[in-house]
């Protein structure tokens, strides 16, 4: 794996946890720079995996190296959009990403997936074999409130997901109006970080006292 993995931590919560840590936390660290009011923002994400479901059983079986591809975009702005790959291995995430466009995203909707033939483009480029070679293809999109918070020491990010769903009309990516369904019930707090948390991070969200989890949100928008 290229680049410098980070550590990440996913654990359930309630909602009242949601309240209580989000009320401590605004007092210690800042919003991230996507949350356009203290209530968070929407996330959609369209996710590629191919006809045997790799990303899927990967994740289920527990491999250790394993990635996923998305797209993403933040509060339905198609201005500003992003191609990820998410890895894992050894315990470690590792995550890159290129900006593309609205029309680019358009364009591989409906199959037309040369648009990804840019070779100064190292993302694409690899999306773009994959699609090819492992016939990967735009599979679900996942749609959830986040609210996240950054702090500088250990570069740490916390994130609170809820209200998670999903959609199998992947050529709605960007209708606003996109009809969706409950993916899962769950609250989910994150923490990712390069060596160490804070404590005064870790006395906030108590970590050793909560339930980890492996939750994938794609996993289950597809066991839906």
């Amino acid at each position: 794996m290229k680049g410098k993995g980070r550590h990440e931590h996913k654990l359930y919560i309630n909602m009242s946890d949601y309240i209580q840590i989000s009320s401590k936390l605004k007092h210690i660290v800042q919003l991230d720079k996507n949350s356009v009011e203290d209530s968070g923002y929407k996330i959609r994400s369209l996710y590629f995996d191919n006809y045997s479901d790799k990303a899927v059983t990967e994740k289920l079986s527990g491999i250790s190296r394993r990635e996923k591809f998305r797209i993403r975009l933040y509060n339905d702005d198609s201005s500003f959009i992003r191609l990820e790959k998410k890895a894992k291995a050894n315990r470690l995430c590792y995550k890159t990403n290129a900006l593309i466009t609205k029309e680019q995203c358009e364009a591989i909707l409906t199959g037309n997936y040369d648009v990804l033939k840019v070779e100064e483009n190292p993302l694409f480029m690899e999306l773009y074999t994959k699609i090819k070679y492992q016939n990967l293809r735009p599979k679900t999109i996942v749609e959830y409130i986040r609210k996240a918070y950054i702090f500088p020491a250990g570069n740490v990010r916390i994130t609170l997901d809820k209200y998670i769903k999903t959609s199998n009309n992947v050529l709605g990516l960007f209708d606003s109006e996109l009809v969706t369904i409950p993916a899962a019930k769950a609250t989910i707090l994150e923490i990712k970080y390069d060596g160490f948390i804070p404590e005064v991070i870790h006395q906030v969200i108590q970590i050793d006292s909560r339930h980890e989890t492996e939750f994938s949100k794609y996993v289950v928008s597809r066991l839906v």
